[in-house]
């Protein structure tokens, strides 16, 4: 297309890309809430991003075959040896991810969470213990810790034995619980509980409960790459900067 328009061939265009240089951003440190995620292109190819939550922007990124938490500690240490003071951290609930941070109060995203619910137990549960379980995380946004607590222990006062249920497995001769995804849904909510309402605890500092503002910038990144599809990872690396930059 581009080649049409301004009579040039598509070798042309891709030479003309190779030559652009793309100046990362360096912002000057400041106070913010950090917020952290990545964003993946196939199965191996992803950007991790944080992004100063107050501002609204990306300031480092950096890309990675594999999301973990030592990538995302190493992330950390190198902004605060730039001289940015952390006060907060929000991100999704990956293992681990809430104790690697020492003291710093950590968000756990929200939107995360209920997606992980809707994972187990699915947008449209049959059984009325699933109903009556995404009724209650429907309100994780319109409640605090200890209101959300009371009807988790609710639910599993009159969905515990529920729970407990076992199945024969003949081909095995093994037993398992009946109701598994069920049982990881509730077990997740217990687990990440204490990390779902940090925002409410330190309101001077205005913490977001979600990484929403992460995967707006995301959603506009893959949607420009597939504009571009076919790219070869190092142009596409060079697009994924400029759009990360603005």
């Amino acid at each position: 297309m581009l080649g049409k328009r301004y009579g040039i061939s598509g070798r042309s265009i891709k030479k003309s890309l190779d030559n652009v240089t793309v100046f990362l951003p360096e912002y000057t440190p400041r106070k913010t809430i950090l917020l952290m995620d990545t964003c993946y292109f196939g199965r191996s190819f992803g950007v991790m991003v944080f992004r100063d939550h107050y501002k609204g922007l990306n300031i480092y990124w950096k890309y990675v075959k594999y999301e973990t938490i030592q990538g995302y500690k190493t992330g950390v240490e190198f902004l605060t040896k730039k001289g940015w003071q952390i006060l907060g951290i929000v991100c999704d609930g990956k293992r681990g991810m809430f104790r690697a941070f020492g003291a710093l109060p950590v968000q756990m995203c929200q939107f995360h969470q209920m997606s992980i619910i809707t994972r187990y137990i699915t947008k449209n549960p049959k059984i009325e213990a699933g109903i009556n379980l995404k009724t209650i995380v429907s309100k994780l946004s319109q409640t605090n810790r200890e209101e959300f607590k009371l009807m988790l222990d609710n639910w599993y006062k009159i969905w515990g034995e529920f729970l407990q249920e076992k199945s024969y497995n003949p081909e095995t001769g093994k037993w398992h619980y009946t109701h598994r995804r069920l049982r990881s849904a509730y077990r997740s909510l217990k687990t990440n509980l204490p990390y779902l309402f940090t925002y409410l605890d330190y309101p001077e500092l205005e913490m977001p409960n979600t990484t929403n503002s992460l995967e707006g910038v995301f959603s506009n990144l893959k949607t420009k790459l597939r504009v571009h599809a076919g790219l070869k990872q190092q142009r596409k690396i060079k697009l994924i900067n400029e759009i990360l930059s603005n």
